[in-house]
């Protein structure tokens, strides 16, 4: 479900950078000339590379929350059984 759930926003992105490139600042281009194009392509690749490290930085801190809260459960149940070690021994 997560997966679907990326690939959907991946691709919205892709197309709202696609409609974006034509309304930011390749107008003073002719509609098919190389000029248009390369900007276009720029546009593009910019926000793709923006939009690709702030998935990388969620994705981070995403593991980071979940792991941690794995860790607390790993440590609390060591002193679990480390509490009840002591009183098998006492």
């Amino acid at each position: 479900m997560n997966k679907l759930y990326l690939l959907s926003i991946i691709i919205l992105l892709t197309m709202s950078n696609i409609i974006q490139a034509n309304e930011l600042g390749c107008k003073e281009f002719k509609k098919f000339s190389a000029e248009y194009f390369k900007c276009k392509a720029q546009q593009i690749k910019d926000k793709t590379l923006s939009t690709g490290k702030k998935i990388i930085k969620d994705t981070k801190e995403f593991q980071d929350k979940e792991w941690s809260e794995g860790k607390n459960q790993i440590n609390n149940t060591k002193e679990g059984v480390n509490k009840l070690k002591e009183k098998v021994l006492n």
